[in-house]
């Protein structure tokens, strides 16, 4: 027989744990011995190659682990390939993400799942069925009378992954009766790519929770009516958050021109150019940050964009690359604030109609111009304003403006 892929690039000498950790320096496991070279004769290094590519492709995106389990299936010659994200209890039906011979699709599972024999295997190894249950004591349970059979589930490979954060993911491939079970080779094969997968889900919960961080960051900038610029290292503009494209599309006094971002007026605009120049040469000798303002006139009269320009410095690995290299902060301070009124009544124990003053307050008008706005008497006005004092322990509207415009009101959703 002619010597395999692995066994060519010199790797034949190696068990399926140091494997792993040569191909992605993996952390080994130690795993009793299987048959010497079993996963050598079953793929190719450019097989395994675009197996893995296909997982950490996972690991970016969500939707890919549907490609995966289809390649992974497909490798093994299964009939289901499936990654068991939430097991089902109870009124939660669980998510499995699940690749088939026939059909690729997301399943939202099913409460049998809890009387599968496959349950609390033990953790970061391969198993399969017929190490937990005889082959006639799994043809009469429920689990396969009432769910596998129909579905052609005979032969399963199993592995249950805890990530670091303590979850534990369950990995699935199944055969039907008609094929041999799952061998000494599918099973160095698996003990072989097992690592690569936890290393797969560690990586999307870290980009998840990141993603989600960041858009909570993000969503509280727009609240408080704060619009973030995001220039590269050319200037050119990358990306804006919902408040700054908001501005941006008034084209008063701020606007985007052949991608740059620029001020109406000629002499705006040359200082908010330098400001900009002056933050992306900081970026190339300090690591500190470079923090400089101005204000821009707008056409339409209304008052001054007040506009920061700040350096993001760069790391070793990002120097000379495409990457955000400047933020540029714009406040609209005429702009009206909206604060969710709900909140505002929890945060200051107010009555609706008491909040609905507080915050004409706070944008500008006066008793008069709120009790008419409100359509309601000048007395009641005054009486409602009486109840905010007495409630908030404030004695003047100035004070009563100030501490609402500071507070967290502001930072919740509509």
């Amino acid at each position: 027989m002619s010597d395999s892929a692995f066994a060519r690039m010199g790797f034949a000498g190696y068990t399926a744990g140091s494997l792993a950790c040569v191909l992605k320096d993996l952390p080994v496991v130690e795993r009793p011995p299987v048959s010497a070279s079993a996963a050598e004769d079953f793929i190719t290094v450019e097989q395994f190659s675009q197996l893995s590519a296909l997982l950490y492709e996972a690991a970016l995106d969500p939707q890919a682990w549907k490609d995966f389990l289809a390649a992974l299936r497909k490798q093994l010659g299964g009939n289901f390939a499936s990654l068991i994200v939430r097991p089902g209890n109870g009124d939660d039906v669980g998510l499995i993400i699940s690749a088939a011979a026939d059909r690729q699709e997301f399943l939202s599972g099913s409460t049998n799942i809890g009387l599968s024999p496959l349950r609390d295997l033990a953790t970061d190894r391969i198993t399969t069925l017929g190490d937990l249950v005889p082959e006639n004591e799994w043809r009469n349970s429920r689990y396969y009378l009432d769910w596998c059979r129909d579905l052609g589930v005979f032969h399963v490979l199993a592995a249950d992954v805890v990530t670091k954060d303590g979850c534990v993911y369950g990995l699935r491939v199944t055969r039907p009766e008609s094929m041999p079970n799952f061998g000494p080779r599918e099973r160095e094969f698996g003990t072989m790519l097992l690592p690569h997968i936890k290393r797969a889900l560690n990586l999307h919960l870290s980009m998840n929770q990141d993603r989600q961080v960041i858009s909570l960051y993000s969503r509280a900038m727009a609240q408080l009516m704060v619009g973030v610029i995001i220039l590269d290292q050319n200037g050119q503009v990358i990306e804006s958050n919902p408040a700054a494209s908001s501005i941006l599309e008034q084209q008063d006094g701020l606007k985007v021109s052949g991608g740059m971002l620029e001020a109406t007026y000629a002499n705006d605009n040359r200082k908010l150019q330098r400001l900009i120049k002056d933050a992306l040469l900081h970026t190339r000798v300090s690591r500190l940050s470079m923090t400089e303002g101005m204000a821009i006139s707008r056409q339409s009269g209304q008052l001054n964009w007040g506009v920061v320009v700040q350096s993001m410095s760069a790391d070793e690995w990002t120097e000379g690359k495409q990457r955000p290299s400047v933020a540029v902060f714009v406040r609209d301070t005429s702009g009206k604030a909206d604060p969710p009124v709900k909140l505002a009544q929890q945060l200051f124990q107010l009555t609706p109609a008491e909040t609905a003053l507080a915050i004409q307050l706070a944008n500008g008008l006066s008793l008069e111009e709120t009790a008419e706005l409100l359509n309601i008497r000048r007395n009641t006005a005054r009486a409602h304003l009486r109840s905010i004092f007495s409630k908030t322990g404030v004695r003047r509207q100035t004070e009563l403006v100030r501490i609402f415009l500071n507070s967290v009101a502001w930072l919740g959703d509509k």
